[in-house]
């Protein structure tokens, strides 16, 4: 199938003042795709060249304009007032909605082009209309998803689990016992509640953008850090504590942090509030409390770089085999070969 795939965002390392996480996860999504067969154009900016000043080596095909494709697959963009909300071309203006727009009004809605919609924020209403049209199909990244939506998780690659060597991982030398990545966005609750406790406790650090942090003055916030710096934080860190805004944690909808921390051997402590809690990790690292966090923190001190350590870290990446690749993507070809016969159908009939 042609593919004309809407994402704002970054295939490579990007910028380091921005929100996306999906470039750890887009670029091996988009090759498998390739690998497969399909054809992919990319309908937003090409963020990489514009803005990051990185050249993939035209490894990839941006077009700014409407050209023919057999489905339209976007990543929800919404409404962020101040950004995407102002007139194009005016200063600090994101065109990714304005674009958007276009691309649903010239495709979904007068060419009713088969479209799929991956609602990867949770922002996409419940009683939006295309939950309903007969040619769309949303997709989410919640093991439990809307009525009527596909569960199309963020993935991770097998040969990434594959190369972890959860013996050396526990045996690496690691000045934190805790470490974050990751933005402020509606997680105060569960800081106070699991992090911040903790840190008190024990050598830490923040990294990500928290712009309001006056309430924990013994937290060592270090602003956000480039993309690819992520690694290092996990690297240096015994463990991280895995805190989801509600709207993710009311529907089992992990983030990628959780595959980033693991395959850098950071044992990730998941809230006994998120569902499914103990399909993301085993029992022993889900935790109900702030106490409950120093008390796991105290016990991988005592285990950090034995066997018991290293089997733990395998634990845990054998649970991301729930993320793996092959299966997001089988996921999707499923949908996407559905919907196309559905339309096909559809238009057949009328």
């Amino acid at each position: 199938m042609k593919i004309g795939y809407s994402f704002w965002g970054f295939l490579g390392n990007g910028v380091t003042d921005t929100p996306d996480g999906g470039r750890s996860h887009r670029r091996p999504f988009i090759d498998a795709l390739l690998a497969r067969g399909h054809d992919i154009v990319f309908l937003q900016a090409d963020r990489d060249r514009l803005e990051a000043g990185e050249d993939l080596g035209g490894t990839y095909t941006f077009d700014d304009g409407l050209p023919g494709i057999d489905v339209l697959f976007l990543e929800w963009r919404w409404a962020i007032p101040g950004r995407n909300t102002t007139m194009c071309g005016s200063e600090g203006h994101a065109c990714d909605l304005h674009r958007q727009a276009q691309l649903i009004n010239h495709y979904t809605v007068r060419h009713q082009t088969p479209t799929v919609i991956w609602d990867k924020d949770r922002t996409l209403r419940a009683e939006s209309v295309w939950r309903r049209t007969a040619h769309t199909r949303v997709c989410e990244a919640a093991l439990a998803p809307t009525l009527g939506a596909h569960s199309l998780l963020f993935p991770v690659a097998e040969d990434l689990l594959a190369q972890a060597d959860p013996e050396a991982l526990a045996a690496q030398p690691r000045d934190l016992v805790l470490g974050y990545v990751g933005n402020q966005y509606d997680r105060d609750e569960s800081f106070d509640r699991f992090f911040a406790p903790a840190a008190a406790h024990a050598e830490h650090l923040v990294a990500g953008k928290w712009t309001k942090t006056d309430r924990w003055p013994h937290v060592r916030f270090v602003g956000r850090i480039p993309f690819e710096a992520a690694a290092g934080v996990y690297g240096r860190s015994l463990a991280t504590v895995l805190m989801l805004p509600e709207r993710y944690a009311a529907v089992g909808q992990m983030t990628q942090r959780i595959f980033e921390a693991v395959l850098a051997g950071c044992l990730p402590l998941v809230p006994a509030n998120i569902r499914f809690a103990d399909r993301f990790v085993p029992r022993e690292l889900v935790v109900g409390s702030g106490h409950d966090v120093i008390e796991r923190l105290s016990h991988f001190r005592e285990i950090a770089g034995t066997q018991q350590h290293a089997d733990l870290i395998t634990t845990c990446v054998d649970r991301l085999r729930l993320f793996g690749l092959t299966k997001q993507v089988d996921t999707l070809e499923s949908v996407l070969h559905g919907l196309v016969q559905a339309t096909a159908t559809e238009r057949g009939a009328a």
